[in-house]
């Protein structure tokens, strides 16, 4: 029965009102960031700029659109995302299946299981880092960017859990009709595991998409950069000889600030598009894979 107090009407007005107010706290940051990057060098400059464009232009987005480097970069960041979520994906989902059984199941779990749980917490720095990439040849090579991260070992627990949640029952059932563990994984663990699948894949996107530092240590080839370190370059130390003669005019004609928030935008597109798609999976997931009775 639903409760129509007037203690819970008051409640629900000021709960909406609170969610709306903090709605608008984390829309207004992008509001203004794509202000900024419409607004003229002048209004930037003046602090005239608030959550609407002041003197609209698209110089900013004219002077990154038109470089050739930031489509190699947004094709390597592409790349990086498609191969290197389906690894995170992959082996998540081959590790959480045996590392959620039980150790009399499994003998060995405990010790895997703190392994994986010891690099989350410890780390060898960047200088043995690099190391094993260099030493692994894997040096300016899309590789670098996808294989030293694996195994995101929070998605991994977070999977372990869920996996933990399936009915026994359902496994048992299979092994009597004569089914492997490859053939359970595959067709009962994974199906009924989809809210929490793609709540990890969610994650992983996002920590691809966004990762820069590895592509400015990794990559020796500026050609080679992802879409956030090649965007990172061009702030911090924009290569003039690079460009033409009217790109260069029209670097003259725009400032760092508006460059800035155009980067900012534009980076932060693809996952905005991606989210909405598989935000109605993101909270179950989370809840199912975090909660185990």
């Amino acid at each position: 029965m639903i409760d129509k107090s007037p203690g819970r009407r008051i409640f629900n007005f000021i709960n909406t009102i609170g969610m709306i107010a903090y709605a608008l706290v984390c829309i207004f940051p992008m509001l203004h960031i794509l202000a900024l990057s419409l607004s003229s060098t002048i209004a930037v400059s003046t602090g005239r700029v608030s959550v609407w464009p002041v003197d609209f232009t698209l110089k900013s987005y004219e002077y990154i659109l038109n470089r050739p480097q930031f489509w190699d970069a947004m094709g390597v960041s592409i790349l990086r995302v498609v191969l290197g979520v389906s690894v995170n994906m992959l082996m998540v989902v081959i590790a959480a299946y045996p590392l959620s059984k039980s150790v009399k199941e499994f003998k060995p779990r405990t010790a895997i299981v703190w392994f994986f749980v010891f690099t989350m917490l410890f780390s060898g720095g960047m200088i043995p880092s690099y190391m094993i990439v260099r030493n692994t040849r894997l040096i300016n090579s899309i590789w670098a960017l996808i294989l030293p991260g694996a195994v995101p070992v929070f998605n991994l627990i977070l999977m372990i859990n869920f996996f933990k949640s399936v009915p026994k029952e359902m496994e048992e059932s299979a092994f009597m009709d004569g089914a492997g563990y490859f053939r359970i994984l595959w067709q009962i663990y994974i199906p009924l595991s989809m809210a929490s699948i793609a709540t990890i894949a969610v994650f992983a996107i996002v920590n691809h998409w966004n990762s820069w530092f590895d592509g400015m240590i990794y990559m020796n080839d500026a050609r080679k950069y992802p879409m956030q370190t090649y965007l990172q370059s061009i702030l911090v130390q924009p290569n003039v000889r690079q460009l033409t003669k009217a790109q260069a005019e029209l670097m003259r004609r725009i400032s760092d600030r508006t460059i800035k928030a155009s980067q900012v935008f534009i980076a932060a597109i693809p996952v905005l598009l991606v989210y909405p798609f598989m935000q109605r999976y993101f909270v179950k997931g989370i809840m199912l894979g975090s909660v185990k009775e």
